[in-house]
C-alpha cells in the first residue's frame, strides 16, 4: 500500500499540479494487457476515474489525478518485446524509456529518434503526441509508430494494425490515440520505427544579430533542399539561463544562437551540407560559426549539444525566490511566421509585467525547433502575479492562431489549454472530439475533464 506522499508523486508533479484533494485513491501496478484489462473493467463497472502515469515529465496537467479516481502506474510494463533489424521497427511496452530503449538498440546500429525529456517514457510520449530536437528529421510520434495495442474503458482490447509501414485497411485508429492523453484508452504495447544511426555527425552552433536573422537563415536553408539532423534557435535571454545555471563547461554569447546537426553517409555529403550552411550564416550575419565532429572532437561536440539540452533544467535557476512560479507556452506557427511569434510574445509579456508593477521581477525566455516553427516560451514571476502570467499565455495563445498556428506543438491540452482548443478548433471540432470519446469511453472515466470538460460535468454524461 502506497503512503499519501508516494501516491501524490503518481498525479501530481511541478508541471501538472493537482488540487489537494485529487490524491488518487490507490495506484495500480499492472504487468500486462491482461491486468490492465482486468483494471479498466473493475473501474468502468463501478465508475472510478482512471488517469495513467508513465514517466511523470508532460507539462499541461494530461496525467494531473482528477475526481478521485485511480493511478495506472506502468512502471512495471517496460520490457522490449522484439526486434526486428530487417524490418527496423521494435516491439515495447509503454513504461520503457526512449534514453533506456536507444542504450539497447545503439549495438544494431539503430535508434529510436523521438527525443524529449529525458526520463519520458513510451506510453506518455504516445498519449502525448511529442516531439523534441530530432523532429525536424525524423518527425513526431505521429511519424515513429507503426501500430498500438489499447484496452478500452470497458476492458476489451484491440490492435490497431499489423507490422507493414503502411495500411489501408480500415480507420486509422493508430493516430486516433496518438495524443488523445489517454482519454480513449490505454496503450500497453507499441511497434516503433526504427531508424540507423546517424553516419558522420557534426554539431555545430552560429550566433545570429537577432532571433529574425536566424529564422531567415532556417527559411532559406530549406529551399536548398538539404535536411539536417536538428536545427534549434535559443535567444539571448535563453543563453543568459545556460549560464547562469552553470551546467555548461562554457560561457556562452548570450545573444540568439542556432544549434544544428549535420549527419550523412559519407563525408563528402556532410563536407557539401557544410559548405551551404556556412555560405548561408554568412549571408545572414552569423557570428562565431563552429562546427565539431562527433567522432574527431566528440567532447566539443557534446559540450555543444549539452548546452541546448540542459536550456528547460537551467530556466529553473533565474527564479530569484523559491516560491517564484514557471510557466511555458509550447505554440507551433509555419516557419516563416516564427520571428513574428517570439516578438509578440516578447512584447505581451512585457506589458503584462509592467502592469504588475514587478516588471523586475518577471523573466522571458524563447527557445524553438526552429525546423518546425515550434517555439517553447517560458515566463518566470513572483507566485502573486501567476494569475496576470497565465492571462499572457493566453493571449500568446491566440497570437499563435492569428498566424495560423497551434496552441501546442507538442505538450498537449491537458487541462491548462483546455479552455483555448476551442478557439483553434471550433465548437463542432471539438464536439467532435467529444463524440469519439462518448463511443470509446462510454461512461466518462478515462482521464476525465482533460482536453475538455465531460458534458454537464459528470461521468456516463458525455
Amino acid at each position: 500500500m502506497l503512503d499519501t506522499h508516494e501516491r501524490d508523486a503518481k498525479a501530481n508533479t511541478t508541471h501538472s499540479p493537482a488540487a489537494p484533494h485529487e490524491t488518487p485513491l490507490a495506484v495500480l501496478f499492472p504487468t500486462s494487457t491482461q491486468q490492465t484489462s482486468i483494471i479498466l473493467k473493475s473501474c468502468n463497472d463501478r465508475l472510478i476515474a482512471v488517469t495513467s502515469f508513465s514517466g511523470g515529465t508532460s507539462f499541461g496537467g494530461a496525467l494531473t489525478a482528477s475526481r478521485n479516481g485511480v493511478c495506472v502506474s506502468f512502471e512495471r510494463m517496460k520490457e522490449i518485446i522484439a526486434v526486428h533489424e530487417d524490418d527496423m521497427d521494435v516491439v515495447v511496452q509503454p513504461g520503457l524509456g526512449w534514453m533506456e530503449l536507444n542504450e539497447k538498440l545503439e549495438s544494431k546500429g539503430l535508434f529510436f529518434p523521438v527525443d524529449p525529456a529525458p526520463g519520458a517514457k513510451i506510453g506518455g510520449m504516445i498519449a502525448m503526441s511529442c516531439s523534441g530536437t530530432n523532429a525536424y528529421r525524423y518527425g513526431t510520434m505521429k511519424e515513429n509508430v507503426i501500430s498500438l495495442t489499447c484496452v478500452l474503458a470497458s476492458g476489451r482490447i484491440i490492435k490497431t494494425h499489423q507490422r507493414p509501414r503502411k495500411s489501408s485497411a480500415g480507420y486509422d485508429l493508430t493516430h486516433l490515440l496518438i495524443g488523445s492523453e489517454g482519454t480513449l484508452g490505454l496503450v500497453t504495447e507499441a511497434v516503433l520505427r526504427l531508424s540507423l544511426l546517424p553516419k558522420n555527425l557534426h554539431v555545430g552552433l552560429a550566433r545570429f544579430p537577432s532571433f529574425q536573422s536566424g529564422v531567415d537563415f532556417v527559411v532559406e536553408l530549406q529551399k536548398t533542399g538539404h535536411v539536417l539532423e536538428a536545427l534549434e534557435l535559443a535567444d539571448g535571454p535563453q543563453m543568459q539561463c545556460v549560464n547562469v545555471s552553470r551546467l555548461s563547461s562554457i560561457k556562452w554569447t548570450e545573444i540568439p544562437t542556432l544549434f544544428f546537426k549535420i549527419a550523412g553517409p559519407s563525408i563528402e555529403l556532410v563536407r557539401e551540407q557544410q559548405r551551404i550552411v556556412t555560405e548561408l550564416c554568412l549571408k545572414h550575419s552569423a557570428r562565431r560559426f563552429q562546427i565539431a565532429s562527433q567522432e574527431t572532437h566528440g567532447e566539443s561536440a557534446s559540450v555543444i549539444w549539452q548546452a541546448r539540452k540542459c536550456m528547460g533544467q537551467a530556466l529553473v535557476c533565474m527564479k530569484k525566490s523559491p516560491s517564484d512560479v514557471f510557466l511555458h507556452s509550447d505554440c507551433a506557427v509555419p516557419i516563416s511566421k516564427l520571428s513574428d511569434l517570439v516578438q509578440g510574445t516578447q512584447a505581451l509579456i512585457s506589458k503584462a509585467a509592467a502592469a504588475t508593477g514587478n516588471q523586475g521581477s518577471w523573466f522571458c525566455a524563447n527557445v524553438g525547433h526552429v525546423g518546425d516553427g515550434n517555439v517553447h516560451s517560458a515566463i518566470i514571476c513572483p507566485a502573486a502575479d501567476r494569475r496576470a502570467a497565465e492571462a499572457v499565455l493566453r493571449d500568446v495563445a491566440r497570437l499563435a492562431l492569428s498566424l495560423e498556428g497551434t496552441i501546442t506543438g507538442e505538450h498537449g491540452v491537458g487541462l491548462e489549454l483546455r479552455d483555448a482548443l476551442e478557439e483553434e478548433v471550433g465548437r463542432s471540432g471539438v464536439e467532435g472530439m467529444r463524440a469519439i470519446k462518448a463511443a470509446w469511453d462510454q461512461k466518462g472515466i478515462l482521464n476525465p475533464d482533460k482536453v475538455f470538460m465531460l458534458e454537464g460535468g459528470k461521468m456516463e454524461k458525455l
